[in-house]
């Protein structure tokens, strides 16, 4: 079994570094390999999808996300994702890269917790230009699977660089401290998620009152921090309905922390619209 943040095995192109990069004539996969990672499957990657002409569907956590001329979408460990077939008829570049692989830059890259839930990234002209440059040299360096990791490395901190300058450039209220706390706020939901975190706990944990607690989220996602959380635990539920084919409603809500799975049941109506078990049906 692959391990949960790694490339599929035999996925990367290159002898010392886990990265794999496909582009028209470069890097693509089987016929027989492509159709099976072209369903709907649970990500042990980052993945990168960067549109330099052309448009495309993608759909990531069972939203479809259009993807056009100089724009990327990205998406997480973990989420669930799925490409359309229509992509590779246009000019586009992706990239899979494991937390083995980022972890070995000089820097974190705040956009890849996407605080902002925008998992779209729109870039200029300019930007868009100084983008395709730099996954070309990716693509170079990649052809010869024993090119050095520190070349490759390097190529890879411009590049997400690149992308988190733009993911912030969309907010018209910079503020660093708080967008840290609120990465922090992200950062300790998803290590705490199944234990159900009171608010207070939270507000303790950051150094914060409740109140501001609230305010901090509510500037960056548009809810509450109980919101926040409830709306987070059911994503993890459709994620482990989809992908796990978990259909016990008692095992689902034990698994996530609910010591009331009526309760749990209700709750995931209340923010999905629909039961388990016609959440689960719909996924047949």
């Amino acid at each position: 079994m692959e391990s949960r943040d790694s490339l599929p095995s035999g996925f990367s192109q290159n002898d010392s570094l886990p990265i794999r990069l496909v582009a028209p004539g470069f890097g693509h996969l089987s016929p027989e390999a492509a159709a099976s990672y072209s369903l709907p499957h649970h990500l042990t990657y980052y993945f990168f999808l960067f549109v330099w002409e052309g448009s495309t569907e993608f759909e990531v956590d069972l939203e479809k996300i259009e993807v056009k001329t100089h724009e990327v979408v990205f998406s997480l460990p973990h989420q669930i994702r799925q490409l359309s077939a229509s992509l590779h008829g246009n000019t586009y570049y992706k990239l899979g890269l494991p937390e083995a692989c980022l972890a070995l830059l000089p820097r974190h890259y705040a956009f890849l917790l996407n605080p902002l839930h925008r998992q779209k990234i729109r870039f200029d002209a300019a930007a868009a230009a100084r983008l395709r440059t730099i996954f070309e040299l990716l693509l170079g360096l990649l052809r010869t699977p024993e090119t050095h990791p520190e070349l490759i490395l390097a190529q890879l901190n411009s590049l997400l660089t690149e992308m988190n300058a733009a993911y912030f450039a969309v907010d018209k209220q910079p503020a660093d401290d708080r967008l840290a706390k609120f990465l922090e706020f992200q950062l300790f939901v998803e290590d705490n998620l199944t234990e159900h975190p009171t608010i207070e706990r939270i507000a303790e944990d950051l150094a914060v009152s409740t109140d501001g607690l609230y305010q901090l989220v509510k500037q960056y996602a548009g809810l509450s921090p109980k919101e926040f959380l409830t709306n987070r635990l059911m994503l993890e539920a459709k994620r482990r309905l989809y992908y796990q084919q978990r259909s016990s409603v008692k095992e689902l809500a034990y698994e996530l922390g609910f010591n009331d799975p009526a309760y749990f049941s209700r709750l995931f109506k209340k923010v999905t619209g629909k039961t388990v078990a016609t959440f689960f049906r719909d996924l047949s």
